[in-house]
């Protein structure tokens, strides 16, 4: 993951970004100025009877020009590097504090109730929610409305013990058909908010209130 600055807003949202290296830069522009003085100086003082010589010079202009070359490239690298981070900022700020959905087989449980959503195939007559434990156990499942847009767990169990907050679980859609034959299943679209938007190996992801992460690819905005 890349290291940045973490920007927090007036809500106590988050944004992170990569800031441009400066300080190299600065280091490389002075060595390049003075190498252009040592250069300057040893042309104007060069003896007439014996001028540098023309292979050396040669070289020392090569240089000359390589050193520029880079100088230029690394400023250009910067306007970019800029230019990005702000993208980046400018991609946070229509993204944070959005109702999103975020497929998913696991989410750490965090005492509130979970609303879902999922796509019906053809061919399904019924659909049932099933909620397991981390050692694979079924803790809970029933029957789903496959005509309602969205859906929610309170988070109880077929025992009726509460689950503990940060409990990891698995979640599922299976379907079956009218004759009650499995057909599939499917991870359900979990709907959160956004509150953290960060840059990993380049890529924006984005953090929400159930301590899930997602390639801003892989989410989507959800309509009140």
């Amino acid at each position: 993951m890349e290291i940045g600055t973490t920007t927090t807003t007036s809500t106590g949202q988050t944004i992170n970004t990569t800031p441009a290296s400066e300080s190299a830069d600065e280091q490389f522009s002075a060595e390049f100025n003075n190498f252009l003085r040592l250069l300057t100086a040893q042309v104007q003082n060069q003896d007439p009877l014996s001028p540098l010589d023309s292979t050396q010079f040669v070289e020392q202009l090569a240089t000359f020009s390589a050193l520029e070359q880079q100088v230029q490239s690394n400023t250009a690298l910067d306007t970019i590097a800029t230019t990005l981070n702000d993208l980046h900022a400018l991609i946070a700020s229509d993204w944070l504090g959005q109702t999103v959905a975020v497929e998913t087989g696991f989410l750490p449980y965090q005492g509130e109730p979970i609303a879902f959503e999922f796509d019906t195939p053809g061919g399904v007559d019924r659909a049932e929610l099933t909620v397991r434990n981390r050692n694979g156990e079924i803790i809970f499942s029933d029957r789903l409305d496959t005509n309602a847009t969205q859906h929610s767990w309170t988070g109880e169990t077929a025992s009726g013990e509460p689950v503990a907050n940060d409990t990891l679980l698995q979640f599922s859609v299976d379907f079956f058909n009218s004759a009650g034959e499995f057909v599939g299943t499917t991870p359900p679209r979990v709907i959160t908010t956004v509150n953290n938007v960060a840059t990993e190996n380049g890529k924006l992801r984005l953090g929400t209130e159930m301590k899930m992460s997602a390639g801003i690819d892989d989410v989507r905005k959800v309509d009140e």
